[in-house]
């Protein structure tokens, strides 16, 4: 029998006795029983770590959540296949689960697509998404099989002509320019095979939607037309990662199913595919950071005298990660992250207690954006990741 570790959850010793695809198995997380939650996982790591004296930020991720969302996303969209960007989080057990699951996944450059295919996925699940790219990048594309690309303008045309003949191009720019480009991409010799778009979370409303792919139906048209054989939709991202967003996942479905039956209809031999990012992975992980110092400075009140404002204090805390870090989703436009404090329940509508260093804030719904793969941003060791899972997700 796999031994019981501390707190509940076991660790099996035989992982190949439960892979299904091979990509995820046992030795991967955590097996943790139901109505076992993250928190409780939070707690032991949390009780373990106060014994060291080193307080490294880390991560939980509850795997069996991003199981949740996919089942989810399958049944509000069911023509509808995700294709998972990378730069969302590009964490080994997110892209192994995914992978596991059957999704797709959306690369920006050479290193995601490297980092996807070194776990075994196979190049037709990959779609090298951004429009601007490195010549070096689409030639690494092309000796590793990944055809399916986008691009927005005649110059990245050229450079996948040049390149990558054998790509197949997805593109999304205005709609005057496109049979400029559709003609183009002919005399190049080039396949364009569909239209990708992104228009963010605002696009997700119903009305931006349907013109979107009113327009992308004309495309196809025009294109078809010229001689390409379309047959891809990319409706792009910004779905919601957390269920306080404007519109829950079923409401922006029906939207979106309503649009892809009036002008791509069932049987029309139209592949559609999405790329939610934070959908999956925001809510699943939840931060763990210590107060590494602590300092008192004077607060300035506005129309008072100084000798009044002096006795005014704020306290700042400085914590063991930070923007350049697990924070850099604040620069992707995220919002602020609301801590938590580790072993105290603070009551809705108080200020924080006074906190000491090496007290612990946990910061809920870090997936989205928390792993800068750039070294510009990464000053220290990126935090570790534990991952667990429900047996029942499992």
């Amino acid at each position: 029998n796999p031994s019981p570790t501390p707190g509940g959850f076991r660790a099996s010793p035989h992982p190949e006795h439960h892979t299904m695809n091979g990509y995820l198995n046992e030795s991967n997380f955590l097996m943790v029983e139901e109505g076992f939650t993250t928190r409780d996982l939070l707690e032991n790591l949390l009780g373990e770590l106060c014994q060291e004296s080193e307080q490294q930020a880390f991560f939980v991720a509850d795997l069996g959540d991003i199981v949740k969302k996919h089942l989810r996303f399958l049944k509000a969209l069911p023509r509808v296949k995700p294709y998972f960007p990378v730069k969302c989080n590009s964490s080994e057990g997110v892209i192994r689960l995914l992978a596991e699951l059957g999704a797709g996944f959306a690369c920006a450059n050479k290193a995601e697509i490297s980092r996807v295919q070194g776990i075994g996925v196979p190049a037709d699940r990959i779609f090298y998404s951004s429009p601007c790219k490195q010549v070096a990048h689409i030639r690494y594309a092309a000796t590793h099989g990944v055809r399916l690309m986008a691009f927005d303008n005649e110059v990245e045309l050229s450079k996948v002509a040049r390149s990558h003949p054998r790509a197949s191009l997805a593109f999304g720019t205005t709609l005057k320019s496109c049979r400029h480009l559709l003609e183009t991409a002919k005399e190049q010799a080039v396949e364009v095979v569909g239209i990708s778009f992104h228009l963010g979370s605002r696009g997700l409303e119903p009305q931006a939607l349907a013109q979107a792919v009113a327009a992308a139906q004309l495309v196809f048209d025009m294109g078809t037309e010229l001689g390409h054989h379309m047959h891809l939709l990319d409706i792009g991202g910004g779905f919601p990662g957390t269920e306080d967003s404007r519109a829950p996942l079923e409401e922006i479905a029906a939207g979106i199913n309503s649009a892809l039956d009036l002008y791509f209809p069932e049987g029309s031999g139209v592949d559609i595919i999405a790329r939610p990012g934070r959908y999956y992975v925001t809510s699943a992980f939840t931060l763990a950071v210590s107060i590494t110092a602590l300092e008192e400075i004077p607060m300035e009140q506005p129309g008072s005298d100084e000798e009044e404002c002096g006795s005014k204090k704020s306290l700042v805390y400085h914590l063991s990660d930070g923007i350049y870090g697990a924070f850099s989703c604040l620069l992707f436009d995220s919002p602020c992250p609301r801590p938590r404090l580790h072993k105290d329940r603070i009551a809705d509508g108080l200020e924080l207690p006074l906190l000491h260093v090496g007290d612990w804030l946990l910061f809920g719904n870090m997936g989205a954006y928390t792993m800068p793969t750039s070294s510009l941003l990464t000053a220290g060791p990126k935090p570790q990741v534990t991952y667990a899972m429900s047996r029942m997700a499992w």
